[in-house]
């Protein structure tokens, strides 16, 4: 209230007992947003979520942006408080006659609240793999903004790797060539196998990921299908059973790898948010470090590390965490900044 205004308070102060439906709404004051929805305190996070979402698309709104309601003076746990959030967020984002507002944005004031948001964004992800559109994407699309893309999904074909073997039987009967055909069909699938590996992680293979697989095929007595068309994706291996073995073995290595990478990136995504770690670039002004590299300074900050080696412009620095200074391999150093966002903007 105070970095609003005055105008502000006396707005507040001039609709106080007038609030409907348990808000009301002044202009944005000193803020840089042109409304300011003041909640009335009561527990019902979700509710009160829900009902500001609403008005935001009443009023045609195209961005909103929530402190994590409840947190302060109201001494709620932040992990309640994330999960009905989150719950108001998904119900409305999954209503088809959302138009104008397009941007949710959620204020996480202390660090440590981020692992609350985060791990019940995952919650949703991983409680319902059947759902057709990614929890997390809904989530991705609503705080990032809603991204109209006409680009259509690359299907990744492998091609098909088939050995034929031609036997010829030769006997004194009918009778004894069927038995002998019968025989060798038994052997070969005594020694088959198949399996089914179902991700929604295969629709992010990429060319090097097929490259791989292809020269899984070739060096092993198997056949790779990517089949994905399907919801969720899926590859199938079939062959000789130890091969389908291994070759299972490494396929969900790669899924794993995969899977690591989109969790770090969400998690940089949600701390830069919050945090942004720069260094010096052009014309007195400093530059923000990638997201990965921003998380990790912040890490090791967070963890009272001493220091930590970052590259900056593809040269090694040796960051000193406690003065926030880098030097490189030539004894250069160059001074660091560590900049809070504004939670107000």
């Amino acid at each position: 209230m105070d970095a609003a205004g005055s105008q502000v308070a006396d707005e507040c102060a001039q609709y106080a007992g007038q609030y409907q439906n348990g808000f009301i709404t002044t202009r944005g004051g000193n803020l840089l947003c042109s409304k300011i929805i003041h909640l009335i305190t009561n527990n019902q996070v979700k509710s009160q979520v829900s009902k500001v979402l609403h008005e935001c698309e009443q009023r045609m709104y195209k961005s909103v942006a929530f402190p994590a309601i409840g947190t302060g003076q109201a001494g709620q746990s932040s992990a309640k408080v994330a999960d009905e959030m989150l719950d108001a967020v998904v119900e409305f984002a999954r209503q088809k006659s959302v138009q104008h507002l397009q941007i949710i944005k959620i204020v996480i004031f202390q660090t440590n609240m981020l692992t609350d948001f985060y791990e019940s964004m995952k919650k949703r992800e991983d409680s319902d793999s059947s759902t057709r559109e990614s929890w997390l994407s809904v989530f991705q699309s609503f705080f990032g903004g809603r991204k109209q893309s006409s680009e259509k999904k690359k299907f990744m074909i492998l091609e098909k790797k088939v050995d034929l073997v031609t036997f010829q039987i030769c006997g004194e009967s009918q009778e004894k060539v069927d038995a002998t055909e019968s025989w060798i069909k038994d052997l070969i699938l005594k020694e088959q196998f198949e399996n089914t590996i179902s991700d929604e992680a295969i629709e992010s293979f990429d060319e090097t990921h097929i490259a791989t697989l292809e020269g899984l095929q070739t060096v092993k007595q198997v056949t790779i299908q990517i089949l994905n068309k399907l919801s969720p994706p899926q590859i199938k291996i079939s062959g000789i059973s130890r091969d389908v073995y291994s070759i299972s073995l490494e396929v969900q290595g790669m899924l794993q790898e995969i899977k690591s990478i989109d969790e770090e990136q969400s998690k940089a995504e949600l701390l830069h948010n919050l945090v942004e770690w720069r260094y010096p670039g052009s014309s007195d002004s400093f530059v923000p470090f990638d997201k990965l590299t921003n998380m990790q300074l912040e890490r090791a900050k967070m963890a009272k590390k001493l220091h930590l080696n970052v590259k900056i412009k593809k040269k090694n620095y040796k960051v000193d965490m406690n003065t926030l200074k880098a030097t490189d391999d030539q004894g250069k150093t160059i001074n660091l900044q560590r900049v809070i966002k504004d939670e107000g903007k």
